[in-house]
């Protein structure tokens, strides 16, 4: 029997086996694998191509393998898929040549990065092997398995270019590891109802869709507090809180939508999510000198970022017809406001310096318009986005 299970030929064959080369599901394994390079690449100072293509390459062959054991196991056993472009004959050569491939990229890391490094690149071939019939039964497993081997991807990567692993990387990780298990989670919850008929326990039919939803809500939130705490204690810089406002919005988004939609929604919002941590890590944007330094404006410079704000508060409760609800709230919250301001002010909390020096009732004149601008903005925020009906 020939490899295509269609049509004999080189052209078909070549063309069956590059059909299991699915760009979607083995795209973000092969990129981690770059990214843990180039971080270890910045600690270290040196970049290393061999050790990088090496590495990517075993990646590469284990996701290969995934794929096509998956869609052999799901078209010849399980008799769940409709049409395969590979024979059985085919799938076993590929599983062949995917697990050479594999197996020679992997003794590249040992010999030319060493045993941790190797270590930590070997599981995620048996992850893509064992997926079906195997692990694709268990919900735990079924689960953590995609997340897992992208965790293992980049902790692998950055060992073999670095050496050993650090509490950023280590830290980077496992946020990707609770992001991607809750992006999964809802994934499955799309094909709940033929893996309940078929007896395939993933989380959604073991926790029934509501539960699972929830479950795969504390997971995003945990990746997203994880990346918080991080940066708090110092292991993450503090540009990473930005990852977090950016994937926080696409998770609040997705909250309302089906999970069909909402899977589109956070695969794209982790893309981004991943994006703005790398360029956090690598550029580390909040720390040394300012790009732009509006504090020589003096004496004015907190009354000016005022009238920024205030502005763009004003114009979101013009659009959204809330200047007279917003006025009543503000006008609710300003005593309790003015007493905070004035007691802080007082016990030495904080202090202002870049003001203009014009004091009312015994605190500056920019806290008074402080208290009034920052209600404003999130009162015209709010109204904004519930009359979008998002």
């Amino acid at each position: 029997m020939g490899v295509a299970r269609h049509r004999s030929g080189t052209g078909p064959a070549v063309r069956a086996l590059a059909s299991q080369i699915h760009p979607v599901f083995m795209l973000p394994p092969v990129a981690v694998s770059l990214i843990g390079s180039l971080l270890a690449a910045r600690e270290t100072g040196s970049f290393v191509p061999t050790v990088t293509a090496l590495h990517a390459t075993a990646i590469f062959a284990a996701v290969y393998t995934a794929h096509v054991k998956d869609g052999y196991v799901d078209f010849f056993v399980r008799d769940e898929d409709d049409e395969h472009p590979l024979s059985a004959a085919g799938c076993r050569l590929a599983l062949v040549v995917a697990g050479s491939v594999f197996v020679v990229a992997l003794a590249g890391v040992f010999l030319t990065a060493g045993l941790g490094a190797a270590a930590l690149t070997a599981p995620t071939w048996a992850l893509g092997y064992f997926h079906a019939p195997q692990l694709d039964t268990n919900p735990i497993t079924a689960t953590g398995g995609y997340p897992g081997g992208i965790a293992l991807s980049l902790l692998g990567a950055f060992v073999a270019g670095h050496g050993s692993l650090t509490p950023t990387v280590f830290g980077l990780a496992g946020v990707l590891l609770a992001v991607l298990l809750g992006i999964k989670i809802i994934d499955d919850g799309q094909d709940y109802a033929y893996d309940r008929s078929i007896g395939k326990r993933t989380v959604a039919v073991v926790l029934g869709p509501n539960r699972a939803r929830r479950l795969a809500e504390g997971f995003l939130a945990a990746g997203l507090l994880g990346v918080a705490i991080l940066a708090a204690v110092g292991v993450f810089p503090t540009g990473t809180i930005l990852a977090v406002f950016a994937f926080g919005a696409v998770a609040a988004i997705a909250r309302r939508a089906d999970p069909r939609l909402a899977t589109m929604l956070l695969v794209r919002g982790a893309y981004v999510f991943l994006a703005l941590l790398l360029v956090a890590l690598w550029y580390r944007p909040f720390t040394g000198p300012l790009p732009i330094d509006i504090g020589v404006m003096g004496p004015y410079t907190y009354l000016a970022t005022e009238v920024a704000f205030g502005a763009l508060a004003l114009a979101l409760l013009w659009r959204a017809e809330a200047i007279a609800s917003a006025a009543r709230t503000i006008a609710v919250l300003y005593p309790l406001a003015y007493v905070w301001d004035w007691y802080t002010l007082e016990v030495g909390v904080f202090a202002i310096e870049l003001r203009t020096g014009i004091d009312l009732l015994a605190i500056p004149i920019e806290e008074h318009l402080f208290m009034i601008v920052v209600p404003a903005l999130v009162i015209g925020i709010h109204e904004t986005l519930r009359g979008s009906d998002i």
